[in-house]
């Protein structure tokens, strides 16, 4: 009998599905979801689980599962498995005395979906680092080399969140020897840092007092990460924002407003519910919908939609949400 994915992923929500199959290695991999696809069944990757809050009923749906691990260097550049832990993957890379990735640690899930999400955070994106990645093509069942100028990468965004179906079975980053933007870094950490092994230590220190490393003790943790992308919106439109939250200025004259200012400005405080629901905000930080203990994909489904049409009827900005929803859900 299969585990429910509840039991595999970051969220803890999700009903059982119809078959897992779990691949150890590449090859295995290609195998499986060669063999999923050609069925004609509904199917799921699944790396570690952090970005995506399935549904309670996926009694209709094949799992495959990435577990293929490993990791090779060559001068500077690094082939990762998919199915390697990507912070093990990041302290791998820190002992090496490489940087590149090295404020995106502590993020849970696999290396394999690093690309799809174009992950990142204090000051750094994979976008950065990312050479190549190996593909098996949904629509064409061939496995190809794709560069990162093919894989357009863009906040929180690739090519694969567009509609590009298929599988990442490895990835290639090139990363440096000489730790790069500093005084970035040590500017959206709020302290000096000096290199790689500095920089992870405390994105790690800064992640956990927000209820971001993932501690099966702590609900604050059962949860997706961000749950909202942080909206883009015009330079004229973020003037009708109060001057004290949080912006960022693009490179495109846009700005970068912060969702978690938006929500708890909204009348949303932290760890706010709706009655009886087992999903709440965060404690710790109003960006992270966590499971409280019980909680059912349905209740996370309705607190996010709650928290979308309080932002937008306050501010008039739509809320994206990060996590990818899998089964049937209304769409928001």
């Amino acid at each position: 009998m299969p585990k429910p994915l509840s039991e595999l992923t970051t969220m803890r929500v999700g009903g059982t599905p119809a078959e897992i199959l779990v691949a150890h290695s590449r090859d295995l991999l290609i195998e499986y979801a060669l063999g999923v696809w050609q069925s004609g069944d509904d199917w799921l990757l699944l790396g570690g689980g952090s970005n995506i809050v399935a549904a309670d009923d996926l009694s209709g749906f094949k799992v495959i599962k990435t577990d293929n691990r490993g990791i090779e260097r060559e001068g500077n550049l690094v082939r990762v498995q998919a199915g390697e832990n990507w912070d093990d993957f990041v302290a791998f890379t820190v002992s090496q005395g490489l940087s590149g990735v090295e404020a995106l640690s502590g993020i849970p899930g696999c290396v394999g979906a690093a690309p799809v999400q174009n992950i990142g955070a204090y000051g750094q994106e994979v976008a950065e680092t990312i050479t190549r990645v190996e593909f098996l093509d949904y629509s064409t069942h061939e496995v190809s080399i794709l560069d990162a100028s093919e894989l357009e990468f863009g906040y929180r965004d690739s090519v694969f969140k567009r509609g590009k179906l298929g599988v990442i079975t490895w990835v290639e980053f090139e990363l440096s020897e000489t730790p790069k933007a500093l005084d970035r870094l040590t500017e959206a950490l709020g302290r000096e840092v000096s290199n790689p092994a500095e920089v992870r230590q405390a994105v790690l220190e800064t992640r956990a007092l927000k209820g971001m490393v993932l501690n099966d003790a702590d609900h604050d943790t059962w949860s997706c990460g961000s749950f909202f992308t942080n909206p883009i919106v015009s330079d004229g439109f973020s003037r009708s924002i109060p001057g004290e939250a949080p912006r960022w200025l693009q490179e495109d004259g846009n700005v970068k407003l912060s969702a978690a200012w938006l929500i708890e400005n909204s009348g949303l405080s932290k760890g706010f519910k709706l009655a009886d629901s087992q999903a709440a905000l965060s404690t710790k930080h109003a960006l992270a919908i966590t499971n409280r203990g019980s909680a059912t994909a349905e209740q996370v489904r309705e607190l996010a939609s709650f928290i979308q049409l309080q932002v937008a009827n306050r501010w008039g900005v739509n809320l994206v949400p990060e996590p990818n929803f899998v089964g049937d859900f209304h769409r928001i």
